[in-house]
């Protein structure tokens, strides 16, 4: 029992001790069997004490485990370092007195060169962008898929590698890029979205890189383009696979050299901006077809990371619900029975988290109690959002042009759906964001 709780570290243990002491990231030494034999004074402020920790194992202490993480189906740091004997990063999720949290864990060896013993000096940093727990905002999961997302994110994020982000429509994907940005060195700079879906290639150059006085028609003053209001941020854009031909070669222009010149102007103009891209389409394929350019597609996916579907992380349904819950309904405080979440949890979702968080503000609506019931579900349950079928057909009795056919067809689906936009979104498969500036042009003031 003398070796459950050892005595203070002395000599070259109490030396690294002190050391770490005086750095602020929250840091433990551990030796060859996992056991805590120190920590520092950030750990201690952050974790614990040291009649909590010390003789104890890591796995037990961070995990509630009672064999090492790789024997519980976990990454090992602390195995992976002593078989390598170089440092070691993983993403992990820890018990700690706040409850569950993502935690970024860096074990490095230091070998004593008195004693002949290898210490592993862990670091531990928490995930601020992302919860394992319900929130009003940002990433929400702890499922294996989301995880393993989350640990590529954070890999990309200090670099200024373009990303592109791969997933079914409905995933998250914007909400992933931000989380990117944020945890990158350009977090206090701007985040610009651009949803590529919703440019036609008449406005796509001009939004882009933005026009002078004059360049055209109605061109009444100088406009800032998007390249411009990204400087030094992160530009993100959506549905990459959208833009048409003519536009990715000057994507592809501006990637290249780094430069661009606003409509109507010769001046040329630095760009400074890490690149994030997103598409639900499978672009590989698109090039292998010829219609998305290679060069292009390869300039744009440095570092490709999957945006998990609901499917593969149904384990996180019941806590995006929550989080969901808290961020849509109109009356805070309200729950979900149990028998609600075990209905979401057994419901497909081909629309995604959009499609769940849509089911989940219908109910807020339809809820009369303090709780979100299974009844206040079943509006939806019996299949995806209707189609525009009541009312007129939509006829066309004359030739039109692409543009003019689009807005037709948008103020007769508006007139079918009046003030329901999200259903409206949903059944025309395009985003609340693409459906609003398509309807601006659509509907006269």
């Amino acid at each position: 029992m003398a070796d459950a709780h050892p005595s203070p570290a002395t000599g070259p243990l109490q030396a690294l001790r002190e050391f770490l002491d005086h750095l602020p990231e929250p840091r433990i030494v551990m030796d060859s069997r996992y056991r805590i034999v120190a920590a520092n004074r950030a750990y201690l402020e952050a974790y614990g004490t040291d009649r909590d920790i010390l003789g104890r194992t890591c796995f037990e202490v961070s995990h509630r485990f009672d064999v090492p993480c790789d024997q519980a189906g976990e990454s090992c740091p602390l195995a992976k370092a002593r078989r390598s004997h170089t440092p070691q990063r993983v993403l992990h999720l820890h018990h700690t007195p706040r409850g569950e949290e993502h935690v970024l864990v860096e074990t490095a060896p230091v070998a004593d060169c008195e004693s002949g013993q290898t210490f592993y000096v862990e670091t531990l940093s928490v995930v601020r962008h992302a919860s394992p727990r319900p929130a009003a905002q940002g990433l929400v999961g702890k499922a294996p898929a989301f995880r393993a997302m989350l640990d590529r994110l954070l890999r990309a994020a200090p670099a200024s590698a373009n990303v592109l982000l791969l997933g079914e429509t409905g995933t998250g994907k914007e909400v992933a890029a931000r989380a990117l940005h944020e945890a990158s060195g350009r977090a206090g700079k701007p985040f610009v979205p651009v949803d590529c879906s919703g440019l036609s290639e008449t406005l796509f150059e001009s939004e882009l890189f933005g026009h002078e006085k004059g360049a055209f028609t109605g061109a009444s003053h100088r406009k800032t383009g998007l390249v411009e209001a990204a400087a030094g941020g992160t530009l993100f854009l959506d549905e990459v696979g959208d833009i048409p031909p003519p536009m990715q070669v000057k994507l592809l222009r501006l990637l290249e050299t780094g430069t661009y010149r606003r409509v109507g102007g010769v001046e040329v103009l630095p760009a400074d901006f890490r690149l994030v891209s997103a598409t639900h389409r499978d672009l590989a394929g698109m090039v292998r077809q010829g219609e998305f350019r290679r060069d292009l597609y390869y300039r744009i996916n440095t570092f490709p990371v999957h945006v998990p579907a609901l499917a593969e992380r149904r384990q996180d349904i019941p806590l995006l619900a929550q989080s969901l819950l808290s961020r849509v309904d109109h009356r805070p405080g309200r729950v979900f029975s149990p028998e609600a979440l075990a209905a979401l949890a057994e419901r497909e979702f081909e629309g995604n988290i959009r499609e769940l968080r849509n089911l989940i503000e219908r109910a807020t609506l339809l809820a009369d109690g303090d709780r979100i019931e299974s009844s206040d579900l079943e509006d939806d349950l019996a299949g995806p959002a209707r189609a525009p079928a009541a009312g007129p057909a939509f006829v066309v009795t004359a030739p039109m042009a692409l543009d003019e056919l689009e807005q037709a067809y948008l103020r007769w689906a508006a007139a079918i759906l009046p003030g329901e936009r999200s259903l409206l979104a949903a059944t025309l498969g395009i985003s609340e964001r693409t459906l609003y500036r398509k309807l601006k042009s659509a509907l006269p003031d």
